[in-house]
């Protein structure tokens, strides 16, 4: 490394640091890949109005990720993460994706995306505390 180049390393990102690493990150893949159109997507659930979980994820390059599915522990049991899930996909197939992709460690979850049709396409052994973290994708 140049001996004129500072280096530092922090605890936090602040939104100078974040709108220059991302907004580069963004221009350098819009480049090569063209535009994301990335749309932010959830799916909520409700008894009434008790929350009962979600699913949190995005839409981009004819994608969808799902970074988020949760369901409350007394709600678990019933269907609803695959039908957050069904509800997900739909949204995104509406938006011109071809497939989905996830990570999970959750061996329950892990199952749910199975049985949904997802296929494991990558493992990162050990990745905390013995866990194994499982990289799944769908072909809608």
């Amino acid at each position: 490394m140049s001996p004129d180049i500072e280096l530092a390393v922090t605890d936090w990102i602040d939104a100078t640091f974040e709108r220059d690493v991302a907004g580069g990150l963004a221009a350098f893949n819009r480049a090569q890949l063209g535009p994301s159109h990335q749309r932010d997507l959830a799916v909520s659930l409700y008894r009434d109005d008790d929350f009962l979980g979600g699913l949190g994820g995005y839409t981009a390059w004819d994608w969808l990720c799902v970074k988020w599915l949760w369901i409350r522990e007394d709600a678990r049991g019933a269907g609803l993460g695959a039908r957050a899930l069904a509800a997900a996909e739909n949204e995104a197939m509406k938006r011109g994706c071809r497939a989905a992709w996830l990570d999970t460690v959750n061996p329950a979850a892990r199952a749910l995306y199975a049985r949904r049709g997802y296929e494991t396409f990558g493992e990162l052994a050990d990745f905390h505390a013995g866990q194994t973290r499982y990289f799944m994708q769908k072909r809608f």
